[in-house]
């Protein structure tokens, strides 16, 4: 018997996650994939080529036939979204549009849409703010600092009201310090494995925030990938995640795996000394669990290293430029 396909729409499909699940979800042969992508912050050479998968240029913050385009879908991961602390200091307006607006327009094209299987939210552990306990559970306090945390916290409300009041089947999914290939190279100053791989290549020295004794739950994009599928694939609706590796490893530890000479800088407000998700709820709800060690996850990146050979190579004093904001706004 012929499988029948089944639609998915993956919103930021040509950006760093959204184009890993995409690679993921092609292992399974009964999908067709339609990205949906401004090209803000993605790239479209990160895109598989592939007869199954169909690429929108469309900027979610628009609604213009939204509905004709995910009017077909089966399942729908929203991924799209900007990033990074800075950038939502200086442009809050921006991220409202991009991460509440975008969230909100393509949850009302949708609400009418009995089809759909499962709508899959990637939200941010960033609501945790500075947590009071770790490891770190899905009914901690919501404790948002900046705007791009804010922002990634209203989407996610929203998903739940939409699912409860249409009906819709909805997840959020909490993500902690996701890394892996086809993380971001160009832009402002950000996530940390993207800054040490360019210094890595340039031979600079890594920048590391404080005493590089803060711990970080860093976890491998792959493993972020078959947790969504599994969880769009089960009976969970208008339910809450937390997706992480469940294991606390330093900065120091990271750059010593890395290699190389080490820079210290100021220590940065507003940023816990500690992520560390509790998983017992994903664990027990779809009996998932990571399986990319951070020793393998590293090695991973080294092999591949050559994809941040254009990345900026940040320093000590371009990144005092660049995080002014943040030390004027943030506090601990």
């Amino acid at each position: 018997m012929v499988k029948k396909m089944e639609n998915i729409v993956v919103t930021g499909g040509a950006g760093f996650i959204g184009s890993n699940l995409v690679d993921y979800l092609l292992e399974y042969d009964n999908y067709n994939i339609t990205i949906i992508d401004n090209l803000s912050t993605g790239n479209v050479d990160n895109i598989v080529k592939s007869d199954r998968v169909k690429f929108i240029n469309y900027d979610l913050s628009e609604s213009n036939n939204l509905e004709e385009i995910v009017g077909v879908a089966d399942y729908i991961y929203h991924l799209a979204a900007l990033a990074d602390i800075v950038p939502s200091i200086n442009n809050p307006d921006t991220y409202f549009q991009s991460n509440v607006i975008g969230t909100f327009n393509l949850l009302n094209a949708i609400r009418n849409n009995k089809r759909i299987k499962k709508f899959i939210y990637a939200a941010s552990s960033s609501c945790y703010g500075i947590p009071e306990n770790y490891p770190t559970s899905e009914d901690s306090s919501i404790d948002v600092r900046y705007p791009y945390a804010l922002t990634k916290r209203l989407g996610e409300e929203m998903c739940l009201h939409f699912g409860n009041v249409y009906n819709l089947p909805i997840i959020s999914t909490r993500f902690f310090n996701v890394y892996g290939p086809k993380s971001r190279t160009n832009g402002t100053y950000g996530a940390m494995f993207g800054v040490f791989l360019a210094q890595k290549i340039h031979g600079k020295p890594f920048t590391v925030v404080g005493d590089g004794n803060q711990t970080r739950d860093f976890t491998y994009v792959t493993d972020i990938c078959s947790a969504l599928y599994k969880l769009s694939l089960s009976d969970i609706t208008n339910e809450i995640f937390n997706v992480g590796s469940g294991i606390a490893t330093s900065v120091n530890d990271i750059v010593n795996l890395l290699g190389g000479d080490v820079v210290y800088i100021p220590k940065r407000p507003g940023e816990p000394d500690i992520t560390l998700a509790d998983i017992s709820k994903i664990k027990q709800a779809i009996n998932w669990s990571p399986t990319i060690s951070i020793s393998e996850g590293v090695s991973l990146l080294m092999d591949n290293i050559n994809y941040w050979n254009d990345a900026p190579v940040w320093e000590p004093d371009t990144i005092s430029i660049a995080t002014a904001d943040w030390f004027k706004y943030l506090k601990d």
